[in-house]
């Protein structure tokens, strides 16, 4: 039989309540990061498509996506 003492159900509380925090700071951190991109994707122009040898059609369905879609 496991004893659990209050200092070691409130450690572990915390730690649950820490990875919680980490995993949703990096989800918006990478929705951020997603919407700045196609942001930026959204503003090239066709010479800047043309320097890469590409045209907007190519890069329009990525830069109409959602900023929570991969």
């Amino acid at each position: 039989m496991t004893v659990y003492t209050q200092q070691s159900m409130t450690n572990h509380h915390h730690a649950d309540l820490s990875h919680l925090f980490g995993v949703i700071f990096e989800t918006l951190h990478t929705w951020r990061a997603r919407y700045r991109s196609r942001q930026e994707l959204a503003q090239l122009t066709d010479r800047d498509f043309h320097d890469v040898g590409s045209s907007w059609s190519d890069f329009a369905y990525e830069a109409s996506k959602p900023f929570w879609r991969a």
